[in-house]
């Protein structure tokens, strides 16, 4: 529809634009007529964005799940290298999720309000970037460092202990924390059906980057050039996860820009100005259009601050501002009032993250496990020269493998998820992927077989893609409609919630469940006397989660 008259525009009191799923939120504009002037008031969305964009801006996920893979791959090897004992081990699984779920809503409340030059997001993505490669530095390195400067053996093993100990808990902590910030970036500087696509993509690189990892895992670097080169098997494994987590890292960082938010304040004030000076022009969100002089309309590109509706209120900018700087000034105990009073939707859709998250782990940080005592029928405990041990090293070698096409069908699945979108919605998406996990591991269970087995490790890829993906679609449509119904009702966006920390809500969910994981399965699988009790657990939980994604979780609609 073109508008050419001031005189059509008054026509409009308000336009519904009509959405499908497969295009959501393609244009989001609700018009409103000034009672003053018959101007219109119109809150466009950031611009789209490229796919090369967007891929840039998923390749700090890549990175991100390159390392965890590394670190899954060859974490337990360098602990037990360097002699930590067994009673430790649950120590360092469960430090850095309590740190993580104490302390992940303090960053993401912090990132809603930084006023760095940088941006809001890209302060924190640095920050736990630098903390993921020094975490790697010590937990690959550490060994070799503290045996190259300190001769007495007991010395050198309780300082190598400890460095490992310190490098695994700071790796697991930034890498838990980073992906909060990169989410909250993405949903910053992208419009709705951008954040569709860039949340597809970081589910695709998220498995293409495990599968690398793995696959890079796997492979033995002792015995190569670059292993004599380099000194050991592991200082190669660091070399490529160093590389790739910092050159995708930078690339992370220059994808999209981020308008830093003290500059939008700025410009939020010079509109103000100017509206009271002129007071028949009036300064629209980003993107929208502006009535030049010569009667053309052009549109107005500066960053998005206030919204229009809100602007035509800066008669009283003292209204407003008293309650921006208490944000910006959120005590820890205010922080932790505003998780715990979230409104209903949002603490249902953590509760079903939770759910998922806690099946999810319980297969997947015992799955290799699984595959070297139930599917090989191995023996850990066995002597190491002994056939039952070595049995049991070549189950755990296939689990690897296991893994890997776990990471491949991610990523493949990713994919397929924008197909079916259009025919089942997220509610559709969201059951599919609790329900194929939950099938796929209760057969895994009940017929352990080596073939069966890995043909079923594809449904793990799919609860990956979705537990990456469905419950951030969910909370950008939260907090569309939440801004929309604000701007109805003539009330300012600033009162919103922040995404910075309900994306860090979800990630919390992901601590609390490996906590749970961590402290509850060593005692289950005691009382089971078997490892399969996981598999079939992990099962209960998924198809549990299915029935409460179906019947709690609130999903958007649109007329």
């Amino acid at each position: 529809m073109t508008l050419q008259t001031e005189k059509d525009f008054a026509k409009l009191s308000q336009t519904e634009v009509q959405v499908t799923a497969m295009d959501l939120y393609t244009v989001d504009c609700r018009t409103k007529l000034a009672e003053s002037t018959g101007d219109i008031f119109c809150v466009v969305e950031p611009p789209r964005r490229s796919t090369g964009r967007l891929l840039m801006h998923s390749l700090a996920m890549f990175g991100r799940e390159f390392c965890y893979a590394v670190e899954a791959a060859f974490v337990t090897p360098v602990l037990l290298s360097v002699g930590l004992p067994k009673r430790l081990y649950s120590l360092v699984w469960l430090l850095s999720p309590i740190l993580g779920f104490i302390l992940q809503p303090v960053i993401g409340s912090a990132s809603d309000y930084c006023k760095s030059s940088w941006g809001r997001r890209r302060p924190y993505i640095i920050t736990l970037g630098i903390m993921m490669l020094i975490g790697m530095t010590m937990y690959l390195n550490g060994d070799a460092v503290i045996s190259a400067i300190v001769s007495d053996k007991t010395v050198k093993q309780t300082w190598a202990i400890v460095i490992v100990m310190l490098g695994v808990v700071l790796f697991d902590f930034a890498a838990d924390f980073i992906d909060g910030p990169i989410k909250a970036y993405l949903f910053d500087v992208c419009s709705h059906q951008d954040k569709e696509r860039g949340l597809h993509y970081h589910a695709l690189l998220t498995g293409l980057g495990g599968a690398l990892g793995y696959f890079i895992g796997a492979m033995d670097w002792g015995h190569t050039a670059l292993g004599t080169l380099l000194g050991s098997e592991y200082q190669v494994i660091y070399f490529f996860s160093a590389v790739i987590l910092v050159v995708f890292l930078i690339v992370h960082l220059f994808s999209i820009p981020e308008v830093p938010l003290g500059k939008e304040d700025s410009l939020s004030k010079e509109s103000d100005t100017s509206l009271l000076l002129k007071p028949n022009v009036h300064s629209n969100g980003y993107g929208a259009v502006v009535k030049m002089p010569n009667g053309n309309h052009e549109p107005d590109i500066r960053p998005r601050s206030f919204s229009a509706l809100s602007e035509a209120n800066s008669i009283t900018p003292s209204v407003k501002q008293p309650n921006q700087e208490v944000q910006r000034r959120m005590t820890l105990k205010s922080l932790m009032t505003a998780v715990l009073s979230m409104p209903a939707h949002y603490r249902c859709l953590c509760v079903s993250h939770l759910i998922g998250w806690t099946a999810f782990l319980c297969n997947m940080l015992f799955f290799t496990d699984f595959m070297g005592q139930i599917v090989y029928k191995g023996d850990p405990y066995a002597e190491h020269n002994s056939t039952a041990y070595q049995t049991y090293e070549r189950g755990v070698e296939i689990g690897c493998w296991g893994m890997c096409i776990n990471a491949i069908s991610s990523a493949l699945y990713s994919y397929i998820q924008q197909l079916l979108l259009p025919y089942i919605g997220l509610k559709g998406l969201y059951f599919t992927g609790y329900f194929l996990f939950g099938l796929g591991t209760g057969l895994i269970g009940l017929f352990p077989n080596v073939y069966s087995t890995l043909t079923l490790c594809t449904v793990f890829g799919v609860m990956s893609s979705t537990l990456y993906t469905i419950p951030y679609n969910l909370i950008s449509e939260y907090h569309q409609e939440a801004e929309l119904q604000r701007m109805q009702e003539g009330k300012p966006l600033e009162d919103n919630r922040g995404k910075g920390i309900d994306c860090a809500a979800l990630t919390c969910m992901v601590q609390l469940a490996q906590i749970i994981v961590g402290a509850g399965l060593g005692a289950l699988v005691n009382l089971a006397g078997s490892v399969v009790v996981i598999v079939i657990c992990a099962s209960a939980v998924s198809l549990i989660g299915c029935l409460f994604v179906a019947l709690f979780v609130r999903y958007v609609k649109y007329k």
